[in-house]
């Protein structure tokens, strides 16, 4: 299976990495926006291509995997691509799936490729655990938690507030609240009694520290309906202490079955990560060979996690699977 990345940041970094722990896929060039002379990559002899040229390689490619944002370069990319490539993102704006699903479903149609979309692990695994969890108990709640880790995009809004040099955002789950969740006591929990968010802010030169702090606690959307906790520190420490970027979280369902409801269950899918993006990444990787198959069988168009049998994302055979894995 010959592999393209678009975008050469930590996702694909990370999906140069995942590639070579999968034998049957193989990296065949990496496109960029940038100058293909200045971005260097551990794959030898694969060549690094500008976007302005990624049409030569129609035919070349059995799937692009695209590693760029969700907020800008996503939305107009994955259907440019899908009407080139078979492609998978990991478009991650909960609230815009349906009218990213809708706009690249049409260009992947329309060109016979499969594109599969929001792919990683929220959006990605986490979903599917909601969806069996569902299922399986219809009579329950859901709850998600998040971290403790980085959240990359809260650290990019902070590194955008006057007089922030750099930062690093942490999600925390509140253990009080995991803790009512999973003794299946069923809590109605809002957004603050969930999750912390704990901020290591570098401040520019005369930057005045109480300004800082109150422009990054009332940032609408992304800290000021939690408790925040600001902790100014120095550059050194930034980059020896909290240069990670660790992730994780929980997908828990609480439910009850029997005639009285008198039976409680619960089910719950957790991940500790080390790296978010290389994590990320080798889920996308696995989907990518569903897509590649997939299309192989004559499929087409627009897919999610929920529409991918599992043994579409493994590298074994079925009979394989059914002997080791079932």
């Amino acid at each position: 299976m010959k592999i393209g990345i678009l975008g050469y940041g930590n996702l694909g970094r990370g999906v140069e990495c995942a590639v070579k722990e999968n034998p049957d896929t193989e990296l065949v060039a990496v496109f960029t926006r940038r100058d293909p002379s200045t971005v260097k990559i551990q794959t030898p002899n694969v060549p690094v291509v500008n976007v302005a040229n990624v049409k030569d390689w129609v035919g070349k490619i059995d799937v692009m995997i695209l590693c760029g944002g969700s907020a800008t370069d996503l939305p107009t990319q994955t259907p440019e691509y899908a009407a080139m490539f078979n492609v998978i993102d990991s478009f991650d704006t909960h609230a815009k799936i349906p009218e990213h699903f809708a706009a690249v479903d049409k260009d992947a149609k329309a060109s016979g490729h499969v594109a599969i979309i929001s792919v990683g692990w929220d959006p990605g695994l986490f979903s599917l655990a909601r969806v069996y969890a569902n299922a399986i108990l219809p009579d329950g709640n859901d709850y998600t938690f998040w971290g403790r880790g980085v959240s990359q995009g809260h650290s990019d809004a902070i590194r955008r507030v006057k007089g922030v040099k750099n930062a690093k955002q942490y999600t925390v789950p509140i253990d009080s609240a995991l803790d009512a969740v999973r003794s299946g006591q069923n809590p109605e929990l809002t957004t603050r009694q969930k999750h912390l968010r704990e901020c290591y802010v570098v401040l520019e030169d005369g930057a005045d520290a109480a300004e800082v702090e109150q422009a990054i606690k009332t940032m609408p959307n992304y800290f000021a309906d939690y408790d925040t906790v600001v902790n100014f520190i120095s550059e050194e420490e930034l980059l020896t202490k909290h240069a990670g970027l660790a992730h994780g979280g929980f997908v828990i369902r609480s439910g009850k079955t029997g005639q009285s409801k008198e039976h409680n269950h619960i089910i719950e899918f957790n991940l500790k990560l080390d790296s978010n993006p290389e994590f990320t990444t080798a889920v996308l990787v696995a989907y990518a060979r569903a897509a590649y198959r997939l299309n192989k069988e004559g499929n087409n168009g627009c897919k999610t996690v929920f529409d991918i049998a599992p043994a579409y994302l493994s590298a074994q055979s079925g009979e394989e699977l059914r002997a080791h894995l079932l």
